[in-house]
C-alpha cells in the first residue's frame, strides 16, 4: 500500500495489518453495514498490474483464457492465468483504456504473476509494470451507491463490467449495486472523503465477504494450481472463452468442456461451529472415505455470525452426503443458491 495512502486511512481510523484495512473499529458492525446500508472500501488486498505496448493486445490474449482482443475500453473482463496443465495460477479482472491494460489480482500474488508475465514477453513490444502505488481501487456497494456516485460523475456504466472513464478515473460497475472506482493515488483521499460522507467506512474483508456471496472466487497462494477454470465456475462468470485459439492449459480447459468430465464444482455454502475456514482447509464426506472431497476457495465472517465460504466440492458429495469443514466430525456446510444458475 501506498505509504502516503496508508497514513491518510489511518487518519481515519482504519486498523491496517500487512497493508490491508482490516476494519475501521467495529468489525461486527461493518459486516451488519455491508450487508445492510452502503459502505465503502480500499481494495487494497488486491494490486494492478500495468501491461503496455504495441503488442499489449495479442500478448495478454495469447496467455489468458478470455478473449482479450475483444476488449474495448469501455468493458471490463474476467479471465484466468493457467498453467500447461489447465490449473489455474490466477484469476484476473481486466480493464484498459486507449494505451494500456490493467490487470488486478491479489496483492500477495502480484510479483510472481508480474515476474511469469515477464518470462514470457522475449521479443514482444510489451512493458510489464506494478501500478498499485499509483492506481487505488475503492469500493461502493450498497443500495445508494449509484446515487451516491451520481453526485460526483455525470455518467455511470450502466450494466455489469461497464466501465466509464472520467479523465484518469475509471469506474466498472460490478452488479447493480456494486462498483469499483480506480482512481490516481494522489487524488484518492479528497474522493474518499467525498464518499465517506454518505457511505460507512468498513475493512477489506466486508468486500471479500461480498465475492463470496456474488460466487467471485479469488485464487490465493493457497489454492494455486488446485483447479482447472471450470471447478471454479469461472466458465459461468464469463472469464472462459471457449471460441479463441491457443493459450497455456487451452487443451485441458476444452477437453472438460467438450467431454463433460468436470467432477466439480465451486459452491456457496455457510459453517458454524469455532473453526475458522481459510483458503486450502480440507472438506470431508464419507463418500470419500477419508479423504478430502473438497476445499476451501475463500472465506469471510458473516453479517449474523459464522462463515461463508466459496468450495469446490465433488458434485457427487454435494448431491448426496452431508459435507464438513476440517474433518468428518467437523462442523457440516448448510449449502445456499449462488447468484448465478449451474450447469
Amino acid at each position: 500500500m501506498n505509504q502516503d495512502w496508508q497514513n491518510f486511512l489511518t487518519a481515519q481510523g482504519a486498523q491496517i495489518q500487512d497493508g490491508v484495512v482490516q476494519n475501521f473499529g467495529d468489525a461486527a458492525a461493518e459486516r451488519v453495514a455491508t450487508r445492510d446500508s452502503t459502505i465503502l472500501c480500499d481494495l487494497s488486498q488486491f494490486g494492478t498490474i500495468q501491461v503496455s505496448g504495441e503488442d499489449a493486445k495479442g500478448f495478454l490474449h495469447n496467455l489468458f483464457s478470455s478473449d482479450v482482443n475483444a476488449l474495448s475500453t469501455e468493458r471490463a473482463l474476467p479471465s484466468s492465468f493457467n498453467t500447461a496443465k489447465g490449473r489455474t495460477l490466477a484469476i484476473l479482472l481486466i480493464w484498459r483504456n486507449p494505451a494500456e491494460y490493467f490487470l488486478q489480482l491479489p496483492q500477495s500474488l502480484l510479483a510472481p504473476i508480474q515476474k511469469k508475465l515477464g518470462m514470457y514477453v522475449l521479443r514482444a513490444k510489451v512493458k510489464v509494470g506494478d501500478a498499485s502505488a499509483v492506481t487505488t481501487c475503492l469500493g461502493l456497494s450498497g443500495a445508494n451507491a449509484a446515487n451516491l456516485l451520481q453526485q460526483h460523475f455525470p455518467v455511470l456504466p450502466q450494466n455489469p463490467l461497464d466501465v466509464v472513464h472520467h479523465d484518469d478515473i475509471s469506474l466498472i460497475r460490478l452488479a447493480t449495486d456494486r462498483f469499483q472506482i480506480n482512481v490516481p493515488t494522489q487524488h484518492a483521499p479528497a474522493l474518499w472523503q467525498k464518499l465517506s460522507a454518505d457511505a460507512r467506512p468498513v475493512g477489506s474483508p466486508c468486500w471479500d465477504w461480498l465475492n463470496i456471496r456474488a460466487g467471485i472466487p479469488v485464487i490465493l497462494p493457497q489454492t494455486q494450481e488446485e483447479f482447472v477454470p471450470q471447478m471454479a465456475n469461472l466458465d459461468l462468470i464469463g472469464a472462459v472463452n471457449f471460441k479463441k485459439g491457443c493459450y497455456p492449459g487451452q487443451e485441458i480447459v476444452a477437453r472438460m468442456q467438450y467431454l463433460g468430465k468436470n467432477k466439480r464444482r465451486m459452491y456457496l455454502a455457510h459453517v458454524d461451529g469455532d473453526g475458522t475456514p481459510r483458503a486450502g482447509d480440507g472438506l470431508f464426506s464419507m463418500e470419500m472415505e477419508g479423504q478430502a472431497c473438497g476445499i476451501v476457495v475463500n472465506a469471510a465472517a458473516a453479517p449474523d455470525g459464522g462463515f461463508d465460504l466459496l468450495a469446490v466440492v465433488q458434485i457427487a458429495s454435494h448431491e448426496a452426503f452431508p459435507v464438513h469443514f476440517g474433518a468428518l466430525t467437523g462442523a457440516r456446510l448448510q449449502f445456499q443458491p449462488l447468484p448465478y444458475p449451474l450447469s
